[in-house]
């Protein structure tokens, strides 16, 4: 695939910079044709794995970094969320709806995240950390001019 556009980012693992996350894809995917359904349904998604990289990844400690890279592609949107924390020793375990390691959560991040995307990726490993990546169908705007 064609990468037609990008941006990364990095940030503290606290809890504030989860609404960033969603604001700054959101205006990123809006170069994008998305209708407002599917901008909601990213940031939905966005905020679930940003929120899992802090709660679930980091414990909540605010000094590690959460690191952020969205791609455009002629195809569609790619999002992909990377802490380095804990990680999980289960995955096929954490994506089952209602399963958390913490009593005090639903345990539904995976569930959205998986509902509202075309297709997922988690990769993890005990002790080094987790990767999220996310891609959602969508045609382009201003980048589809660029690319023919």
């Amino acid at each position: 695939m064609q990468v037609l556009n990008r941006f990364s980012l990095e940030f503290y693992s606290i809890p504030e910079n989860v609404a960033f996350a969603r604001v700054a894809v959101a205006a990123f995917a809006s170069q994008l044709d998305c209708t407002l359904p599917e901008l909601e349904e990213i940031k939905v998604a966005v905020s679930e794995a940003v929120g899992n990289a802090i709660i679930h990844g980091y414990r909540n400690k605010p000094d590690k970094i959460v690191y952020l890279t969205v791609t455009i592609y002629k195809e569609g949107l790619e999002i992909q969320i990377k802490d380095c924390g804990n990680g999980i020793a289960d995955i096929e375990l954490a994506m089952q709806p209602a399963f958390s390691t913490d009593p005090e959560r639903m345990g539904l991040g995976f569930v959205f995240m998986q509902s509202f995307s075309d297709r997922i990726n988690v990769e993890s490993q005990k002790g080094v950390g987790t990767t999220i990546t996310m891609f959602k169908n969508i045609g382009i705007r201003g980048a589809r001019a660029r690319a023919n």
